[in-house]
């Protein structure tokens, strides 16, 4: 079977593998569309985890069984999240979170930052993908310069980036997705402008990555942060850098801790038991699909996922479009979005139409900027922010419709 067939969605085989949809709420199955704040855990990766430590859990180098073992679920971690990144194994390295890698690896990159270098952020991204960047940049004497966002489509106003990102810049940062309106930006034609001038690119493909295939080089990345949490795995944050630069990366370490890839980048203890269930996570993907390798396997696996997300979520955004109460944040429909619908109700708090969703309808949705609080203050949609609902694979036609029903129910 070719990759690219798109089969009807197994949504019953991929509900019963999610032990968390089981739950109840006011009599009713808890519809998760809390997504992008993070999804539930696949129940191979639950039991992965326990199993883990079933057996007796280990530090490294050790002799014996349960140490040797740890190695390897480590290795596995590396290899999985390998094939999901289309990059080599040493080049990933894992953390407590996408945010605090994401500061340990600013402190490295911009140790050799001075006055008259200039970095570049984008005013659409979560604040995790600007602030270690900005602080650091800061403490170096450095210039910020942002990628605006042009707010009637809630996209990246890039007619400029010639001159923004210009032979003085040393960095770039930008989110392959927004976490707030879903936007899929053109990080290609960034990190293109980047590479002609000399930068690195970090990007952000925490909200991308449970939903699109993923491949850092493709994308012209150096760095590439995303966390398991967000694609049906542990509470553990992952980057792989390319190996080059990872080996010359000043990084603050203690000194006898590793100095070779990827291990220098993982201060500490890693959390072992959230590595083993890493390999199940993503084969929660690659189940969804075909091919003779893993990789393929998770490409085909995406394709169905993002048909069948993106049928759920059309209808939602039209249900809500159609009301002249809600303003739905969002870009264009000839731009590629994620699954995530950010909105407000006029003369209704975010907050007010949370609750009422969760109690009328059992739909967990959630409110407020999500971080991405540059966006929201330009926007105008401060301090109270959005109501945002999110979409993953184990989300159904009804479910939907109870939130569509949900909203409804508000404005009557």
């Amino acid at each position: 079977m070719p990759p690219t067939a798109i089969l009807p969605f197994p949504i019953a085989q991929v509900r019963a593998q999610f032990p968390a949809l089981q739950r109840l709420h006011r009599g009713l199955p808890a519809a998760y569309f809390d997504g992008p704040g993070g999804t539930q855990v696949a129940g191979g990766c639950i039991e992965a985890m326990a199993d883990y430590m079933r057996k007796g859990g280990a530090n490294l180098h050790g002799q014996f069984p349960s140490s040797v073992e740890t190695e390897a679920h480590i290795q596995a971690a590396r290899e999985a999240m390998a094939d999901l990144l289309n990059v080599p194994p040493r080049e990933i390295a894992f953390g407590a979170n996408t945010t605090t890698l994401a500061l340990a690896v600013a402190r490295a990159v911009g140790r050799s930052w001075k006055p008259g270098d200039e970095i570049v952020v984008t005013e659409l991204d979560h604040r995790g993908n600007v602030d270690p960047w900005i602080t650091q940049a800061q403490d170096k004497g450095a210039t910020v310069r942002w990628i605006k966002v042009d707010t009637t489509t809630c996209t990246l106003a890039l007619d400029d980036l010639d001159s923004i990102i210009n032979p003085r810049t040393v960095f770039v940062a930008v989110g392959l997705a927004s976490n707030a309106v879903g936007t899929v930006n053109d990080v290609a034609r960034v990190a293109a402008r980047a590479k002609a001038v000399g930068a690195l690119v970090a990007v952000d493909a925490v909200q991308a990555v449970p939903h699109i295939s993923v491949d850092r080089d493709a994308l012209g990345a150096d760095l590439l942060f995303c966390s398991a949490y967000k694609f049906f795995g542990p509470h553990l944050g992952v980057v792989t850098v390319r190996a080059e630069l990872m080996e010359r990366l000043p990084v603050y370490k203690l000194a006898p801790a590793p100095a070779f890839i990827p291990d220098r980048l993982e201060t500490g203890t890693q959390n072992h038991e959230a590595l083993a269930g890493i390999p199940a996570a993503v084969g929660f993907i690659a189940s969804l699909g075909a091919g003779a390798t893993r990789r393929e396997r998770i490409l085909s696996g995406y394709e169905q996922i993002e048909a069948h997300e993106n049928g759920l979520i059309t209808r939602m955004r039209e249900a809500l479009a159609a009301q002249p109460r809600i303003t739905v944040y969002q870009a264009p429909p000839a731009v590629r979005k994620t699954p995530t619908l950010a909105f407000t109700v006029a003369g209704l708090a975010p907050e007010a139409v949370c609750r009422s969703l969760v109690e009328e309808q059992a739909v967990f949705v959630a409110s407020g900027d999500f971080y991405a609080s540059t966006l929201a203050d330009i926007l105008g949609i401060n301090p109270a922010g959005w109501v945002r609902a999110g979409l993953s694979p184990y989300n159904t036609d009804e479910e939907a419709d109870r939130f569509i029903e949900g909203v409804g129910q508000l404005l009557r």
